[in-house]
């Protein structure tokens, strides 16, 4: 919905709120023309029911207004003695229309000094619920946003368990375009597994849907900062199609703000030049610095004469190894027992069994259990993910005779962006260069490049896109070239070998950008093991993403200030009654 189609609607709503609610403005002793003007009918509304003006600034707000529309129906319900249950049920289930009944057959009467305290326990709960949802849904909407790490595309940057504040204000809070949605959850009720949103997840009708027209225009309010290269940021996943993540199903298509969260870090900005050669990020010719916080990861192979021992991987905390356990004899009910802990088991031609699990293995406990006689066996050579730091100390061991990065070679394709292995032969380790769009600029496209660009002007910028033979059409009329609408970043993972990103998926639209995480207040070990092996990171608490140098935490400094508020808040109360 545009600007033009969104007034028009505004003026329907108004146009049903005259109709609804002129007698009831007359009975409080104001002129009828007044529930017909857009804004200071609300502004007297609010007078009426005896609420401050500055509610009216609520019933504008996308998502808070979902909230507000009923309070308001019952407290313009209430200001004329319609105080019962029922009444209350009446004028939400209706969707406010009750007022209609009362304005044209009850003979109410207004009520000027009415108690707006309630009258029950369990209505002043209500209540305070209520307006705690409000200002709660207006914080995380507009300002900030909890969330946390899910996967480990940016270890160890942040770290799966990590729990975030993400800000809203940085780069300027996006304003919902979904207009009918729960407040405070993202696309899916918890607990529920169901959508949070009322839209059209069907692609083919999604044009034409009703629903869909109820969406506002992508709006930015101003923001202090522009992405930059090196900010991680949490965006909308451009290429989220389903209902839930991490379920394969049919696509949907989604409304941008209710796509999955995706939290990378920004690497290429709008009119760059970007290639990933051997693995590193270069920008317009030269090698991209990181941040000296990033903790990048890569794959490495590891060689030892003597055989690579799972300790000395341990040692340094290395990830994403397999271990390899052998014994003769494994039964089904020791297989089965097993099985949470490992990634499978076999027979091999000598008889003897193997028994593959992740890097944390076999729990001792488990093992001693089952009565297994188990073997680890020492590869002469292993793969792992590690930092350069973890690297150094690996080839400080004397055991290890050395650690070579793992590389797929220029010209093999594996899957990259833009899926094109004619033309771009690309993998995560060698890519591009690619130019990353910028609003107002202008690229020639031809049958070659028009793959490049494809889903920017189908998809993110609303046009029809056909390729016939080496001829584009777009709109319908051959094009050999295409201006952008909008800025387009290059997002990745600090987690090179083991994230899904930019490579894959391609460019992220600035209409897609959510926040800027800002802090780090809590962070767990062992984050899907289930609760009860949560394990916290005290380093790690209260520490901020941004800046330079080795995170500090502030942990004993906010347990500080709580302790001496509550000593505060104790002597205060305790002198307050004293005087009493």
């Amino acid at each position: 919905m545009n600007g033009t189609q969104w007034l028009v609607f505004i003026l329907i709503i108004q146009v049903i709120h005259f109709l609804g609610t002129w007698k009831l403005y007359v009975k409080a002793g104001r002129k009828a023309w007044e529930a017909a003007i857009p804004v200071y009918n609300g502004v007297i509304l609010m007078k009426i029911i005896n609420r401050p003006w500055w509610w009216v600034l609520l019933l504008f707000i996308p998502i808070i207004n979902l909230l507000m529309f009923p309070v308001v129906w019952v407290e313009t319900i209430r200001s004329f003695g319609k105080n019962k249950i029922w009444d209350t049920w009446l004028a939400i289930l209706t969707l406010g229309f009750y007022i209609y009944y009362i304005n044209y057959i009850e003979d109410v009467t207004y009520i000027v000094d009415r108690s707006l305290k309630p009258r029950t326990g369990l209505g002043e709960w209500v209540s305070s619920i209520v307006f705690a949802i409000v200002a709660a849904t207006f914080v995380h909407t507009y300002f900030i946003q909890p969330y946390v790490i899910p996967t480990p595309s940016l270890e160890r940057t942040l770290r799966v368990g990590d729990f975030l504040f993400v800000s809203k204000f940085h780069y300027g809070a996006r304003v919902p375009m979904t207009t009918l949605a729960a407040p405070m959850v993202h696309d899916t009720i918890p607990g529920l597994k169901k959508r949070s949103y009322l839209a059209d997840v069907n692609p083919e009708t999604h044009k034409d849907s009703w629903i869909n027209k109820l969406q506002l225009p992508y709006l930015r309010l101003p923001g202090f900062q522009e992405v930059k290269k090196n900010d991680i940021v949490v965006f909308s996943l451009p290429s989220d199609t389903l209902y839930q993540f991490f379920k394969a199903e049919k696509a949907v298509k989604k409304p941008i703000d209710k796509k999955s969260n995706y939290v990378k870090r920004c690497v290429g900005t709008p009119g760059d030049s970007l290639a990933v050669i051997d693995g590193f990020v270069h920008i317009n010719g030269e090698k991209f610095q990181l941040s000296d916080r990033a903790k990048v990861m890569y794959d490495y192979t590891i060689y030892s004469k003597k055989g690579v021992s799972s300790r000395y991987l341990a040692e340094v905390d290395a990830m994403d190894y397999t271990r390899k356990y052998l014994t003769d004899v494994l039964n089904p009910n020791q297989y089965e027992a097993l099985s949470p802990y490992i990634l499978g088991a076999y027979k091999n031609q000598s008889g003897t069994f193997e028994i593959i699990t992740q890097e944390k293995g076999i729990p001792t406990e488990v093992i001693r259990q089952l009565r297994l006689a188990l073997t680890e066996e020492k590869p002469l050579a292993r793969i792992a993910n590690m930092t350069d730091e973890m690297v150094s100390q690996l080839r400080s061991n004397p055991a290890i005779d050395s650690v070579i990065r793992t590389n797929e070679e220029k010209g093999v394709y594996s899957g990259a962006f833009p899926q094109k292995p004619n033309f771009y032969p690309w993998n995560v380790d060698n890519f591009g260069p690619i130019y990353l769009p910028e609003r107002g600029a202008t690229v020639k496209i031809d049958y070659k490049t028009i793959p490049l660009y494809k889903k920017i002007i189908r998809d993110y910028e609303y046009n029809d896109v056909k390729v016939d033979g080496n001829t584009v059409y777009i709109n319908g009329e051959v094009a050999d070239s295409y201006t952008f609408k909008q800025d387009y970043y290059w997002m990745m993972g600090d987690n090179r070998d083991h994230s899904e990103d930019s490579r894959t998926w391609g460019y992220v639209p600035a209409n897609h950008i959510v926040g800027k995480p800002v802090f780090l207040w809590m962070s767990f070990d062992n984050f899907n093991d289930g609760i009860f092996n949560w394990r916290p990171r005290g380093e790690r608490i209260f520490t901020t993403v941004g800046g330079s140098g080795e995170p500090v935490s502030y942990r004993w400094y906010f347990l500080a200030a709580v302790i001496g508020w509550f000593v505060f808040d104790f002597f205060r109360k305790r002198k307050k009654k004293k005087n009493t």
